[in-house]
């Protein structure tokens, strides 16, 4: 039918409809087409035939018109406030950033970074498969405070005027993975001293470590630099408590680039760990509406009404070490151990669908996830000349 207006010799100029049903109706029409096989462009017809994630997307907009219309709506939003110039900032001048991450940038300085790396991280998860979930609540709670640089690993240092954010109440008792990173660091430093930073050994100590537990794998982009401050307090303020909102999640999520579906997906990560019995020893006593009756006598067993507060219970009882999706099972039958788990679905809403969907739908929950920790490791980067490289990460130089 196409070929009609667009001969194979001749017509270079004729037009053909992107959309030859409803070409005048702004609808959803065009992800059907491409479920159909009938893109007209390449480009367009890959988001579907390439698989993925974007495949994912494709499907849901084709049954839910009113989920496209809502988020391209605030997709068109995100893309008005691209680098806008205001008041003063207006010129004619423009100087490109000449500081890229790139998954390369070690290629030739430090040719071997990723499987040391790997090795080193590989060590760790074979002694302590819980320490997979340890360094992603330790990538987490770096990259929420002034971005992914390393300041969570500074210790106090009066004279260089550090207040560690270690010992911030979010961290004191929970953050753990630190001697991992610098175990890794210290191998890194014996084969090229002074050249990768710790901020970029978590990035692909945590991918490594997510994958080695049945995770999905993604690019790391390379070439960060450690920060030479710590923000203790912006770490008890920003970082969400067990008992936390929902909205006040959702802001911390979305004043940081986030959207809802990143959080929905990065709340999976609750999928492996452990927590600590004083975070939810009030859920598992208090008759409430949103937890199983048997879920909450069960783990009462491990976790005393006055006493044993740093008892150790594992957030997913089902597969408490394999990275899958029993986490959002788990929230549907009502069985979250937090709080700030549970409203993701107890509140109904845009998080709750998004929990029913991964689900059922694994393979989507992995690639969501995927792509939320690839969002999440660009914030607040120091590249180029900013930051230094510190040789070991607590310290300094």
């Amino acid at each position: 039918m196409r070929r009609l207006g667009c001969p194979k010799n001749g017509g270079d100029a004729n037009q053909g409809q992107l959309d030859w049903q409803t070409p005048r109706t702004f609808d959803n029409i065009y992800y059907k087409n491409l479920i159909q096989k009938k893109g007209l462009l390449e480009s367009d017809q890959v988001l579907f035939s390439a698989g993925g994630f974007t495949a994912g997307i494709v499907y849901e907009y084709s049954n839910n018109a009113s989920k496209f219309n809502a988020d391209f709506a605030a997709a068109m939003v995100k893309m008005g406030d691209l680098k806008p110039l205001v008041g003063d900032k207006v010129t004619n001048n423009y100087t490109p950033c000449k500081a890229q991450l790139s998954p390369t940038f070690y290629n030739v300085k430090c040719p071997n970074v990723l499987q040391i790396i790997k090795n080193s991280t590989r060590t760790a998860i074979s002694s302590n498969p819980r320490m997979a979930a340890g360094l992603l609540r330790l990538h987490f709670h770096d990259c929420f405070v002034q971005g992914c640089d390393a300041s969570i690993f500074l210790k106090d240092d009066p004279f260089k005027g550090i207040i560690s954010e270690r010992t911030a109440l979010p961290n004191i008792f929970s953050v753990v993975g630190f001697d991992v990173i610098e175990a890794a660091k210290s191998k890194v430093e014996k084969e090229c001293p002074g050249v990768v930073s710790c901020a970029d050994i978590l990035m692909v100590a945590v991918r490594d470590a997510v994958e080695m537990v049945g995770g999905p794998s993604w690019s790391v982009k390379l070439g960060r630099r450690d920060s030479t401050t710590a923000n203790r307090r912006l770490a008890e303020k920003i970082l969400p408590a067990a008992k936390a909102p929902l909205d006040s999640i959702i802001k911390v999520f979305n004043d940081s680039g986030l959207s809802v579906r990143d959080l929905v997906a990065l709340s999976g990560a609750h999928t492996i760990g452990q927590v600590q019995c004083f975070l939810f020893r009030d859920r598992i006593y208090n008759d409430k509406s949103d937890i199983d009756p048997g879920f909450a006598k069960t783990r009462r067993r491990d976790c005393p009404i006055t006493h044993g507060h740093t008892r150790r219970a594992p957030l997913d009882l089902v597969t408490p070490q394999l990275f899958d999706n029993n986490y959002f099972k788990n929230l549907i039958q009502r069985k979250g151990l937090l709080e700030s788990d549970q409203v993701l679905f107890s509140a109904g809403g845009s998080t709750a669908s998004i929990v029913s969907e991964y689900s059922s739908i694994p393979s989507k929950f992995m690639s969501d996830f995927a792509a939320a920790m690839v969002k999440l490791s660009d914030l607040g980067t120091l590249v180029g000349e900013k930051g230094v490289i510190r040789r070991v990460c607590s310290q300094l130089p």
